[in-house]
């Protein structure tokens, strides 16, 4: 029995010290995030608040008033004169996935139930089923700053943040500054209405602001959210007012005199008659199915918006009923906010590793203790490039920020700073090649940094893989594993290899067998009859993407011709120009690649254009883009921008730079822009990758 007190006090003690360690670590956080300066993203709070609600629930003796639990923000700021809340601006209460929003729905019903069974007979009350229109009100979260507004006999006095919830911060001379907000009401306003609603940076405006800041030599906003709540917290109102923000209202206040309502969607009419900003995704529904698929619908269109919200917030419609549910110490029992997975998370940086692509460009990246985010486990995430690792200074061993929205490569956004080992080093970018191990250089003014070995097994396999493509040779049934196999084993150490397999040998090795060999040789032999544009777009020549390839091999007509111009001869080329020529004539005077010409001449390759009349010595090309427009934004492998274009007019369409409802198709590469994304995503354009472009260029046709 004494082993047993003893194991149970040992247990409560360290209940008690994680109670205080948690209580300690989020009162941190939430003074950081209330002052602009967050260290950890909103998902990882949520989970520690979450760890200690359940804590605190267990052990209720532990409960403290200063725990966030009890508390619904931060405390105001003592630079903005104190506004006190009536009714107080409570939180409110997360769902983190759908069997949580479930749980919540029956604890609403078993409420109501219990309430009704306790008035009895006639004088029994109505539940969800009697309210009429829609059981429940759901509405988008908003990811930016909360606030209050106050107006008298229909003009605004004042202005306040949410603060700790019953006391906030006059903001009232920034928020005249905002163009959604009216200074006066429309209609017939009562004698005092105050309402609540997210003050927000949209992301179109973000961008535009993230542009100023960089123009000036200013430090970027880490993100629209905390570039709200800062520029709304300017003690200078032009400042805010050049920051172009916004206003959703979401809630009713106060009110004294106007109509009465019955219902959340009823209010929202009324405030938006009222010349009040209230989102269009604000919706009544009938019941939780139709819930559950509102939230999946709207968490596959999180990106769709120009502005950001993490989740929806779900309330009884009914204002009687939310009234019979009231409140707890810190959140409404009627209302709960369905948040997405978090696109940010914290994690341990495990190592920081360097991988050298194709062309020989070493790019450095995070090994990660896996951590979901974005609704993927992510184990590895971008660096980009060596100034990038400089600038974010992040370190191994370092926790770290980890971002993935959407569809886009998870990066490493920065370190927290509070959690790193005082005996750090920063990381050091290496100077040879992980994979061949001869030294890197970085040109003077590039961003990039090489592997400059012809040689390397890394560069071998990707100039194999770049010339066997769809675009270029089309040589089948030979991919990046295979290709990587054959480069390992000594079987090909260039392109001109292909041509030279050894099939007898291929045929003994694993996972091989007549028939695949069979297809390879046959796939191989077919490929010396492809026309010389695609060898040239297959040697990978800087600058010469598909539609350069066409041009030189039509303004030459075979490759000795090219070998023996100048660069004042491809500089006439339509479309080239002198800094294009100057890299073709690079390419061609290197002493590896006239080898390479002289190697594939032999095994029979076509050195020269097809017959006359042929699309490659000069024919139009079909015009399969025929009145429609096609957009392209970020880096495409085979073509560059202007090749792009090019390609596009060449087949009767045009390239305009930005989308909109009549676009076609947008063609995304390597860092597409975000807006043009979104506004794709919104519009329903399709956004399609280079294959499919290709397919498009080919056919007219989308896949």
């Amino acid at each position: 029995m004494a082993v047993a007190d003893t194991a149970d006090g040992g247990a409560a003690s360290a209940s008690a010290a994680r109670v205080r360690e948690l209580q300690a670590l989020l009162n941190h956080h939430s003074a950081l995030y209330y002052a602009d300066k967050p260290e950890i993203p909103d998902g990882d709070f949520d989970r520690l608040l979450k760890e200690l609600e359940a804590l605190e629930e267990q052990h209720p003796e532990l409960v403290h008033p200063d725990s966030p639990t009890q508390r619904v923000g931060a405390p105001p700021d003592t630079a903005f004169a104190p506004v006190r809340h009536q009714p107080p601006m409570m939180s409110l209460h997360n769902a983190l996935d759908l069997d949580e929003l479930r749980a919540w729905h029956e604890r609403v019903h078993r409420a109501l139930a219990a309430g009704t069974a306790r008035a009895g007979g006639e004088q029994a009350l109505p539940t969800m089923e009697d309210a009429g229109v829609g059981d429940y009100a759901v509405e988008l979260k908003f990811d930016g700053l909360a606030i209050s507004v106050r107006y008298e006999d229909g003009v605004l006095v004042r202005a306040a943040t949410r603060g700790d919830g019953r006391t906030g911060e006059d903001v009232t001379h920034s928020v005249r500054t905002i163009a959604d907000i009216p200074i006066r009401l429309q209609g017939d306003a009562p004698a005092v209405l105050e309402v609540r609603g997210e003050v927000i940076l949209r992301l179109s405006t973000f961008e535009q602001l993230n542009a100023r800041q960089a123009e000036r030599g200013e430090k970027a906003y880490v993100n629209p959210r905390n570039a709200a709540a800062g520029s709304l917290r300017q003690k200078d109102a032009r400042v805010t007012a050049e920051r172009g923000l916004s206003f959703w209202c979401y809630q009713l206040g106060y009110a004294e005199g106007g109509p009465t309502f019955s219902s959340q969607m009823q209010t929202l009419q009324w405030l938006k008659s009222l010349g009040l900003p209230v989102n269009q995704y604000s919706v009544g529904l009938a019941d939780l199915v139709a819930v559950e698929a509102h939230v999946t619908d709207f968490e596959r269109r999180r990106h769709d918006l120009d502005y950001e919200f993490d989740g929806l917030v779900v309330k009884v419609d009914d204002l009687g009923l939310q009234g019979r549910l009231g409140v707890d110490a810190k959140a409404p029992r009627w209302a709960i906010a369905y948040k997405f997975p978090p696109e940010e998370r914290t994690t341990k940086l495990l190592d920081i590793e360097v991988s050298i692509g194709p062309s020989g460009q070493a790019t450095p990246f995070a090994r990660l203790e896996p951590v979901f985010v974005g609704g993927v486990t992510v184990a590895t995430a971008t660096l980009h490039n060596e100034d990038q690792v400089a600038a974010k200074d992040v370190r191994p061993g370092d926790t770290v920020i980890v971002r993935r929205a959407g569809e886009v490569i998870p990066e490493v956004v920065g370190p927290v700073l509070s959690e790193r080992d005082p005996g750090s080093e920063p990381w050091v970018f290496p100077r040879d090649c992980p994979v061949c191990g001869r030294p890197l250089q970085r040109a003077e003014g590039m961003s990039a940094t090489q592997c400059v070995n012809y040689w390397c097994p890394r560069q071998i396999r990707g100039r194999v893989e770049h010339f066997v493509g769809r675009a270029a040779m089309d040589i089948e049934f030979l991919g990046e594993r295979n290709i990587d196999r054959f480069v390992s084993e000594g079987l090909l150490d260039d392109v001109v290899g292909l041509y030279k397999l050894d099939f007898e040998e291929i045929e003994q090795m694993e996972g091989f067998g007549q028939t695949s060999v069979n297809n390879l040789r046959n796939s191989i032999e077919a490929s010396k009859q492809q026309p010389l544009s695609r060898l040239l777009f297959a040697l990978s020549i800087p600058e010469i993407g598909q539609v350069n390839a066409q041009v030189l091999a039509a303004a030459f007509g075979d490759i000795d011709s090219i070998l023996a111009a100048d660069s004042d001869a491809l500089a006439e080329v339509e479309g080239f120009g002198p800094i294009i020529a100057a890299s073709v004539r690079a390419w061609f005077d290197d002493p590896h690649n006239r080898t390479l010409i002289e190697g594939l001449r032999k095994t029979g390759l076509r050195m020269e254009v097809d017959e006359p009349g042929s699309a490659e010595a000069g024919e139009a090309l079909p015009q399969t883009l025929a009145g429609m427009s096609v957009v392209v934004s970020g880096a495409l492998e085979g073509f560059s921008r202007d090749e792009a274009k090019q390609a596009i007019l060449a087949r009767g369409g045009s390239a305009p730079g930005s989308v909109s409802g009549r676009t076609a198709a947008l063609v995304v590469g390597a860092d597409p822009g975000a807006s043009k994304v979104r506004k794709a995503e919104s519009s329903g354009v399709p956004v399609i990758d280079e294959a499919a472009f290709q397919q498009l260029l080919d056919t007219g046709q989308l896949p």
